[in-house]
């Protein structure tokens, strides 16, 4: 049975699809005579959003409230597939594959690349420990057909299998994210390694989902980072196929290790080296340079880059964590600036065996260029100030009075605030612009999962 795209959380479609277009098929099989009625179901119909789904079998029932309307509409489709047999001689069940891969897939594959070539698939959502069930396309259609033949038995063989719903996997689940690098990995592209715990995205995934509440009749873009999507990606889902194998005589024909070597071998135009290689220095050393702050950055020296890191944490805990604002911070800094000069200056030549490297007077001394530059923008600066006043004096340009004005109050307030809340600005608008980042990974692998 056919779905429209799972990521557009838009009841009303799925509705029209899932419910009243499984409504119609029903009808017309009754009308017709038809002797058995196969539906292709979802995992998602158990599926609450919140708690995963460890070896989950069909006693599960459907969950008060649903991850998304994709999931919440093929319930209600399958119920009434279930409800529907026995009606004018029709036998009735519904598959539900779990996560499926294989050649000729247009969801899961190409989403997975096309989230590898834009550099976004080094990111794990949680903690990269939740189990999936994939199902390989091929054990799929072999599910129906033995789904096909149960139904189509005499006597008791099709009085069990029939009304029935039965989860469908490959019978060996895998962690999630490794199941990713599996694919990306080897089509060529990098795996994800860095983890973002799913509670940071959570609370940015809602007020984005409210944003477009408020927005969406205005036509903003549905947005593709959700909730749903994150607890998707972050919960585990695995099932018991003991039903399926009992009453439908189901077993995978194809294993998860062939499976996923057929899928890559089929997507071979979409390997990582049929791309544009880049010749030259990559773009950050073009941008970053060859100076020590490039060499600290890019890890060429890492025992620069440990220091820095290091003095980075001490700052951070001595004055922006200790709630300073900015001018008492900067005059703690020169104090401290001033107390490891001297201390460093006292310093013998060698402590235990290691050289103290002395930091020699001329790296204070500027140069007679540079301080006919420091001099000149100084000078430039206190021209250009007393301008200022001078236009002020005559009460004529209103403009450039309240630009003065309201300067002096942005001054004033950036002056009251801590450095530490300027810290936490720091960081959410870099999680906002990470979280975008993201967006696209998230947005294709939604809807290949449900």
């Amino acid at each position: 049975m056919a779905a429209p795209n799972s990521s557009i959380n838009n009841y009303q479609l799925h509705h029209s699809v899932n419910v009243e277009g499984t409504k119609n098929v029903i009808d017309a099989c009754t009308e017709l005579k038809v002797k058995r009625l196969i539906y292709t179901s979802s995992p998602s119909v158990v599926f609450d959003g919140i708690h995963g789904i460890f070896n989950g079998d069909e006693s599960l029932s459907y969950p008060a409230k649903h991850n998304d309307s994709y999931s919440a509409t093929k319930a209600e489709g399958e119920a009434l597939v279930i409800k529907s047999n026995g009606t004018n001689g029709l036998l009735t069940c519904c598959i539900r594959p779990s996560s499926i891969f294989g050649p000729g897939d247009k969801l899961l594959v190409p989403s997975l690349v096309a989230a590898g070539r834009a550099g976004k698939s080094k990111f794990i959502i949680g903690d990269g420990n939740n189990i999936y069930d994939f199902t390989y396309v091929e054990n799929v259609a072999h599910a129906h057909i033995c789904a096909e033949r149960a139904l189509a038995s005499e006597g008791m063989v099709a009085e069990k299998a029939a009304g029935q719903a039965y989860f469908v996997t490959n019978m060996e689940p895998i962690k999630f994210w490794e199941f990713v690098s599996l694919i990306l990995e080897g089509l060529g592209y990098e795996g994800p390694r860095i983890k973002i715990p799913a509670f940071v995205m959570m609370p940015i995934a809602h007020m984005v989902e409210w944003t477009y509440r408020l927005f969406g009749p205005y036509g903003m873009k549905v947005p593709q980072l959700t909730p749903s999507r994150i607890r998707l990606l972050s919960c585990s889902r695995s099932f018991n196929c003991s039903k399926a194998k009992d009453l439908l005589g189901y077993e995978p024909i194809v294993s998860l290790q062939d499976g996923i070597k057929r899928t890559i071998e089929s997507y071979s135009h979409l390997r990582a080296e049929h791309l544009h290689k880049r010749e030259g220095p990559s773009r950050a050393s073009v941008y970053l340079g060859s100076g020590r702050v490039a060499d600290m950055l890019l890890w060429r020296d890492k025992r620069q880059t440990l220091t820095a890191l290091l003095l980075l944490v001490a700052i951070y805990y001595n004055f922006i964590a200790s709630g300073f604002i900015l001018l008492s911070g900067l005059s703690k800094l020169l104090l401290a600036t001033s107390i490891f000069l001297f201390i460093h200056g006292i310093l013998p030549e060698k402590i235990m065996g290691y050289t103290v490297e002395k930091i020699p007077p001329s790296r204070f001394h500027l140069s007679e260029k540079k301080s006919r530059i420091v001099a000149s923008s100084v000078a430039s600066t206190w021209n250009a100030a007393v301008n200022i006043l001078k236009y002020l004096s005559m009460g004529k340009d209103w403009v450039l009075f309240l630009k003065v004005v309201l300067s002096l109050l942005l001054l004033s307030f950036l002056g009251t605030i801590s450095l530490q809340s300027f810290f936490v600005i720091g960081l959410r608008s870099l999680s906002l612009s990470l979280s975008l980042s993201l967006s696209l990974s998230l947005s294709l692998m939604h809807a290949a999962l449900l």
